[in-house]
Formats: C-alpha cells, sequence, structure tokens
C-alpha cells in the first residue's frame, strides 16, 4: 500500500479543491491519502464524495497550528477526530480568527513598501478557507515582488522579517490533550524542520507525550537526515508512531504526493486508535 498522510487542499493554503487533491492522489498511484488542512475540516464532505467514488481511502484530518511559550511555531497533525467536539473546536476557531487578524496587520505593513493591497490577498482565497501567509505570498508573486512562495517566505515573509506578526496559538500539550477528547491521533508534524524557523527542545517533546502524543512525522522533506534519526530513536524509546507524507500543497510547494510514505502498519495502528471518525473507503 502507498499511503500519504499530509495533503492540503485550497480550503487551507493548497492551490487545489478537496476533489481534485483526491483525484491527483489516486493518479499518483496512492492508496491512501489524509486531508489535513489547517486549523479547518471544511473540506471533508468534499473529499469524502470524491474518495468514494475512486477506490481511494480518505483519512479525514487536520493540521492544527501551535507555540509555545518561548514562540516556537509546532505544527499538529490530527487524524479522525470528531470536528464537533466542542473544546478542540473552540480553540480552532480562536487560531483561525487570530490569522485573519494577523493577515491584515503583515498587509498593512507590507503595503507601505510593496504593491499590496488587501483585496490582493483575498482574490488568493477560496471561499470559506483558512487564510494565511501562503496567501499573502500568492499576492506577492502576481504583483511581482517575488518569483515564487518559496522566495516569499525565505526573504519578505519570514519570522525574522519586521512585517512578521505573531498570532494566537494553543499551547503544543494542549491541542494533543484537545485533539485525544475529540477521539482524534495526533501526530507532531515534521518536528525538526530546522529550516523552517526555530524547532522545539526534548522538554515539549515530553509535554506532547505525556499529554497523549501518538506519533512523529519522521520521514518529511524538511526534516534533516540526522534530525530522523533523533526522531526514530525518540519514537522507538516511547513506542510512538512514526509516519512519512509529502505535505502536498498542489503548485503552492514544491512537494509531491507519494515523495515520503507512511507503512501500513502504522496506519492500521492510526485506525485503530481515531473514534471521532472513520476512514472513507
Amino acid at each position: 500500500m502507498r499511503i500519504d498522510l499530509h495533503a492540503h487542499s485550497n480550503v487551507s493554503d493548497g492551490t487545489e479543491p478537496p476533489a481534485a487533491v483526491v483525484a491527483a492522489a489516486a493518479a499518483a498511484g496512492l492508496d491512501v491519502i489524509a486531508l489535513t488542512d489547517h486549523d479547518s475540516t471544511d473540506g471533508w464532505d468534499e473529499a469524502s464524495s470524491a474518495a468514494a467514488n475512486s477506490g481511494l481511502a480518505l483519512v479525514p484530518g487536520m493540521e492544527i497550528s501551535c507555540r509555545t511559550e518561548q514562540g516556537i511555531s509546532v505544527h499538529l497533525l490530527s487524524y479522525l477526530h470528531d470536528p464537533t467536539h466542542e473544546g478542540l473546536l473552540e480553540e480552532i476557531t480562536k487560531a483561525r480568527d487570530a490569522r485573519l487578524t494577523r493577515a491584515e496587520r503583515m498587509v498593512t505593513l507590507l503595503s507601505e513598501d510593496y504593491p499590496l493591497t488587501w483585496d490582493d490577498v483575498i482574490h488568493h482565497v477560496a471561499p470559506g478557507a483558512t487564510l494565511g501567509r501562503p496567501h499573502i505570498a500568492d499576492a506577492l508573486v502576481a504583483a511581482g515582488v517575488v518569483a515564487d512562495r518559496s522566495e516569499a517566505f525565505t526573504s519578505i515573509l519570514t519570522s525574522h522579517s519586521r512585517y512578521f506578526v505573531q498570532h494566537y496559538a494553543p499551547e503544543p500539550a494542549l491541542a494533543v490533550e484537545l485533539v485525544r477528547a475529540a477521539g482524534g491521533v495526533p501526530v507532531f508534524a515534521h518536528p525538526v524542520a530546522s529550516s523552517r524557523g526555530r524547532v522545539v527542545g526534548e522538554r515539549t517533546y515530553h509535554e506532547m507525550i505525556d499529554a497523549g502524543l501518538a506519533g512523529l512525522e519522521v520521514d518529511h522533506r524538511d526534516n534533516s537526515d540526522e534530525g530522523r534519526e533523533f526522531l526514530r530513536g525518540l519514537a522507538a524509546r516511547h513506542g510512538l508512531l512514526m509516519t512519512g507524507s509529502s505535505d502536498y500543497h498542489g503548485e503552492g510547494k514544491p512537494n509531491r504526493l507519494g515523495e515520503n510514505l507512511t507503512t501500513p502498519e502504522a496506519f492500521a495502528r492510526i485506525e485503530e486508535l481515531g473514534t471521532g471518525s472513520a476512514v472513507v473507503r
């Protein structure tokens, strides 16, 4: 089985509708795909309908934006949770609202130096999508300021830029607890992706493990070889699942579906642990 457990649609910062992501996964020869839009489950219904007619299994999921007390960004993948769980939904709604306020402030700052307006950004956001920095990057590309999203994120939109604005996000351990309470399976996304910014120390891992962390996304293009070895050792010591995935964003990133894969054994364990929703077949 070819299993990729991390993909985004235009419900968050991908470039394709959920049904198109499912179609792309089938065309790439995958057997299982997870839809994990940022802080949103709005794409589940469309993706489920597409998967039911494709012969592809769909894992309903979400990628939750978190932040440590030290201000380090952490992303938590949640699989098979209950999307109506009150506690989790409340935190996600708070984070989504904060993303919008943050984006508005960033655009205001950027407009002082670049030909960019709020309407330019909104043009790149699908109706109901979770708005974020990738949409600002798309507007900068359209304005001819940068060549692509990658250039935007390594220059103008980096967390060290004067245009960067923080936004509310739950602490990682709290997010893990809420995912578990919602019947979901929490997996730490690209934990050692230092090219994205600062990464957490072992204290955060242990706090998340104590809160119920189920696994680590080990095989991801942004995890270094050395980092992957560290994660494998940590998983072995604490009995954690290990996953691999593409983090597909359509044309928004160079990541290709199926470039990293999850084992059938890990997938079976995720399905066994998840009680809030079900794999769509």
